[in-house]
Order: C-alpha cells, then sequence, then structure tokens
C-alpha cells in the first residue's frame, strides 16, 4: 500500500499534486493500492474528490500527534512517499519509525536525510548537496504526464502563442507577460490555473487580442493547438517540449533558474531569466522554430514514471535494500 503525502497551496503551487496524478495512473496500471494525504487546499481537495481519489486530509505542520503513524496503521502502508519540496526530520522519523520505505520527491529539507529515496529529477548542479540512502538525478526520472504521446508535432512556425504559468501563478508574471506581448503587438491564449489569484488585474489589461480560458480540462491536449508557449520554470515546459512545443521560460522560483538553463542548452526552450528581471527582447527574436520543436521532441521521453517504479518496486520484490 502506498501512502502519498502532498502539499498544495498558492504560495507552494500545484506542481507536486499534478505529478502525484500522472503517479497514480501508473499505479493503476500496476494494480498497486494508495491513498493521498494532503494539506487543507480548498483547490486541490477539490481536484481529488472530483476524481474519486482515495484521501485523508493531514496537518503537516503537526509535529506532536503522530498522525502519520495512525495513518500508516489504519491502511496498512509499507511505502511512504513524500512530494512537498521541504519536509522535517520530525515527520520522517514518525514515517521510519514504522519500519517502513520512505521515499521523497525534491526533498531539500531536514526530513530528507531519513529518505530511502530522493528523486530530484529536475536537479542539474553537481554541486548541489541532496541528502537521502540514495539519489536518483536528471531527466530520466522525470514524471510526465502519459497523454504526451497522443499529442506529437513539429512546430515550424510561431504564429500561435500560449501562456500558462502555473496552477497558482504566486508572483502573477502573467500580468507581466501580457503587457510584453501588448507592447509588441502580439496576441495569445492565457490559460489560468484553479489556484490562480489575479483574475481581475489580468481582465483590466486584456483587450481583443488575447483569450483567456481557466483550468482546461487538458494542458496537454491544448498544447497541440500552438507554436510556442511560454511558462514557468516547473514540470510545464518538459511536457511541453516532449509534445515538440518549445517554451520562453520564466523562472518564478530560485530553484526553477537551473531548470530554465538546462533546457536552454538543451536546445529546446529559450530562458527569459527570474520573473524580477524578465529579458522582453526574447520574445521578439526570430527563433529556428522547428529545430527547437525536433530537440524536444527527440530528447524528452515519457518513460520516466517505468524508471522510478521499477527502482521502488523491484529492488524491493528482491527482498533487496532501496
Amino acid at each position: 500500500m502506498f501512502g502519498i503525502c502532498i502539499e498544495s497551496s498558492h504560495q507552494r503551487g500545484m506542481g507536486h499534486l499534478f505529478r502525484v496524478l500522472n503517479l497514480i495512473e501508473y499505479l493503476k496500471e500496476k494494480k498497486q493500492n494508495y491513498v493521498i494525504f494532503i494539506n487543507n487546499d480548498k483547490n486541490a481537495v477539490f481536484i481529488i474528490k472530483e476524481k474519486n481519489i482515495p484521501h485523508e486530509i493531514v496537518n503537516l505542520s503537526d509535529f506532536q500527534s503522530d498522525w502519520e503513524s495512525v495513518l500508516i496503521n489504519k491502511y496498512n502502508i509499507d511505502l511512504w512517499i513524500n512530494d512537498r519540496l521541504d519536509t522535517d526530520i520530525k515527520h520522517s522519523q514518525n514515517v521510519v519509525k514504522n519500519n517502513i520505505k520512505l521515499v521523497t520527491f525534491d526533498d531539500r529539507g531536514t526530513g530528507a536525510k531519513l529518505a530511502d529515496i530522493n528523486i530530484a529529477a529536475l536537479s542539474f548542479n553537481n554541486s548541489e548537496e541532496l541528502k537521502g540512502k540514495k539519489i536518483l538525478t536528471g531527466i530520466k526520472y522525470l514524471i510526465l504526464n502519459k497523454e504526451i504521446e497522443k499529442y506529437k508535432r513539429i512546430r515550424t512556425k510561431t504564429e500561435r502563442i500560449l501562456v500558462t504559468l502555473g496552477g497558482s501563478d504566486t508572483y502573477g508574471v502573467t500580468l507581466k507577460v501580457v503587457e510584453i506581448l501588448k507592447n509588441l503587438d502580439k496576441s495569445a491564449t492565457i490559460i489560468t490555473g484553479p489556484s490562480f489569484q489575479h483574475k481581475k488585474e489580468l481582465e483590466n489589461i486584456i483587450d481583443d487580442r488575447f483569450i483567456i480560458k481557466k483550468t482546461v480540462t487538458s494542458l496537454i491536449e491544448e498544447f497541440y493547438n500552438y507554436d510556442i508557449a511560454v511558462t514557468g520554470g516547473g514540470i510545464t515546459p518538459f511536457e511541453a517540449n516532449a509534445t515538440g512545443l518549445p517554451c520562453i521560460i520564466i523562472a518564478s522560483e530560485i530553484h526553477e533558474i537551473q531548470t530554465a538553463q538546462y533546457l536552454e542548452k538543451l536546445g529546446s526552450s529559450v530562458f527569459a531569466r527570474y520573473h524580477e528581471n524578465i529579458d522582453i527582447k526574447l520574445f521578439n527574436q526570430n527563433y529556428d522554430i522547428e529545430k527547437l520543436s525536433k530537440i524536444g521532441l527527440k530528447t524528452i521521453k515519457t518513460d520516466g514514471v517505468e524508471n522510478i517504479y521499477n527502482t521502488i518496486i523491484c529492488r524491493r520484490n528482491r527482498t533487496e535494500k532501496i
């Protein structure tokens, strides 16, 4: 039984939730049982309930009651997964004292050192000190939406622009991008996520060159209709590039900078710098869009979830230490 613990909020964003949604689709295929533990974020909880995903709402800042052990015993959990970015050592202690395996994603918190595996697919800096008994890095461990395989195509022009800056867009980067595009007399479709809190400001600055879509059913399917996308530096540009859609990436968080730099070096996207200092001229360049598109299609694969699953499950089934 998998216990999967997620943190989602306007400040934290919704990337952890979306990654886990991709993970559990694979677990369903493998007939693995799971339950989600999540903080009381109304947008994330709504999505989970809408998808009929088994879950419990928990207080992630509670390190005293040992709710972890209660849930481990209730659901007979033998593998705990954290997708929360920064876990506390007290939380990890509450998990591992039950003699179960602990796996964590992109964990930079004090609790990471107790994890059997710390999966940091977007860690490209060899000098970064990651904690955990086993560290997995690189895009071969990147969990992407399998729907990508249905919507791949080579782009040859840059006529249709998509702007999608995450489930929450904490810093209102969408507003900055709209102003840039307006000044360049460009049009675009803007997709806002379920936790987007700048709706009124956005409505006040757009004109008839812009179309707003709120919380689309499938972002991957939307990608197919566009030639280039403006995104943040999380999972989205990888998903877009994997479909052949090049991106202009704006890092909303400091840790997203290395992601954007990686994709720029790879040659599938362009890095427009940190959101406080956007390089505006990059929005008006003549790119070899076909080259960028082909590199993304060739390089970024969707088998990361299989690689993770095999590492965790196969070793466990052979009774080896993870």
